[in-house]
């Protein structure tokens, strides 16, 4: 179950480790992709496209409380990778209080501000009702989605990519036939989607905790894990000063990410529900598409926070540049796949009558698959600086994205119609490769030098 990342060749263990990782993130997109065939094939497009101009103010909300909760796995895989067991579930302990705080306000938050925010975005009339309600029943479900991503990211820093694979198939498999019954039976059209999206979450959260407790003993809490005693208190600060300063760039960083995608929905909604539902169905695809290059990433951070728990920097940067090769290769791959056969498979997903969706969704891949070598290299680099716990480049990575993506997503959409639209996330993607690829370069070289300085003075 638990895996010593530390130990082993480095590309064997990051491959292995990778396909689970893989695996799950297809049946991740498994619930964004039951919201296409069954609301877009059931419903209409006016459907799909109510959500999909919201789809990404989901994602921001859950950006954000992903990147809190993988930031603070890192912290949790340096203290396995030093092999303090006590570290590792007062880390998890940290994290759990400091999540829990962090979603319930985001949550309240965001349901409060609803209506002003999807009008800031430009949801047409004729869908924003559906769009509200998908929305809302989505953020109030919101506490289990940040369960599970904390469960899995903990799970996960221990070196097992497998358990929470096999839940989240499971909660895949639920989502469908939940959101088949609301949809067809009961008649609660896009909301009854996003119900079945929640329950099917829950579901996996109740069954990883189960799991945990029985095949985790590293996990089994003691009742001092979770006391914070007031002699302690200076280095309980630390603790979670520590936590909150590689968590809080990466909730931020996540969270500029979507902000970047969200004014590209909100200019991409003043074009009508077509353009909407094709950048919909689209940007599924896509993301199946990239899901082994950003599987390869996730395991770069896990390796790398293991080894650097363990202060082995010359097997992180084995493992780094090999896993970027691998995503150099896989990049073209997807890219020679989606422009070949990804209009057709948008065609399966929506019906193949929608021709005018199609073509458009066929034109925006058309442009996006020429920067997947970008896209590529940003999953491994910023996913290797935060496994170091170097958070402020990615950070610093994702504000000049924002700021590409937004100048191009208003100024070209302006010029150049949704063409401007089209281009905006890979000229940002480019910007973030440079930014992060040269940050990556200069940490490594700087531990490598201070490593070879504390041998010296060792030896």
């Amino acid at each position: 179950m638990i895996k010593d990342l530390t130990k082993g060749a480095p590309l064997k263990l990051i491959l292995l480790f990778s396909i689970p990782l893989l695996i799950g993130n297809i049946f991740q997109q498994l619930y964004n992709l039951a919201d296409i065939v069954i609301v877009g094939r059931t419903l209409g497009v006016n459907a799909l496209a109510s959500v999909g101009a919201v789809a990404p103010l989901f994602f921001l909300i859950m950006f954000a409380v992903t990147g809190m909760t993988n930031g603070f796995a890192i912290i949790t895989g340096q203290k396995f990778g030093a092999g303090d067991e006590h570290g590792v579930r007062r880390s998890v302990v940290v994290s759990t209080v400091l999540s829990t705080i962090f979603t319930l306000f985001f949550s309240v938050i965001f349901m409060i501000l609803m209506k002003p925010v999807l009008l800031f975005m430009n949801v047409p009339q004729e869908i924003f009702h559906d769009a509200y309600w998908y929305i809302q029943i989505c953020v109030f479900g919101l506490i289990t989605a940040n369960y599970y991503n904390l469960l899995a990211s903990v799970v996960r820093a221990l070196g097992d990519s497998k358990t929470p694979l096999y839940f989240l198939m499971l909660a895949s498999v639920l989502n469908v036939i939940l959101a088949l019954i609301f949809i067809l039976q009961f008649h609660w059209g896009v909301p009854g989607s996003a119900v079945a999206l929640v329950l099917s979450q829950t579901f996996s959260v109740i069954l990883c905790l189960l799991f945990v407790k029985k095949r985790f003993p590293i996990l089994h809490f003691k009742k001092s894990d979770w006391i914070f005693k007031k002699e302690n208190r200076k280095q309980d600060y630390e603790f979670i000063m520590e936590h909150l300063r590689v968590g809080f760039p990466m909730a931020m960083q996540f969270s500029v990410l979507g902000i970047g995608i969200l004014i590209i929905q909100s200019v991409c909604n003043t074009f009508g529900p077509n353009v909407i539902a094709a950048m919909t169905a689209a940007l599924r695809i896509e993301q199946i598409a990239t899901m082994p290059m950003l599987s390869f990433g996730v395991a770069v951070s896990v390796f790398v926070a293991q080894n650097f728990g363990a202060k082995n920097i010359n097997r992180i940067r084995y493992g780094v540049l090999r896993t970027s090769l691998i995503n150099l290769i896989l990049s073209i791959l997807m890219a020679v796949i989606m422009r070949h056969w990804g209009t057709n498979i948008v065609g399966i997903f929506i019906g193949k009558e929608k021709t005018a969706v199609i073509n458009l969704a066929h034109e925006y891949l058309w442009i996006s698959t020429l920067f997947y070598f970008f896209l590529g290299q940003i999953f491994i680099f910023r996913n290797a600086l935060q496994g170091m716990g170097r958070t402020i480049i990615p950070l610093t990575s994702s504000f000049a994205e924002l700021m590409i993506r937004s100048f191009a997503a208003v100024y070209l959409a302006v010029k150049f119609g949704y063409y401007g639209i089209f281009y905006a996330g890979p000229i940002a993607w480019v910007t973030a490769s440079v930014v992060v690829s040269i940050g990556y370069f200069i940490n490594i070289k700087k531990l490598i030098f201070k490593e070879k300085i504390n041998r010296h003075i060792a030896s």
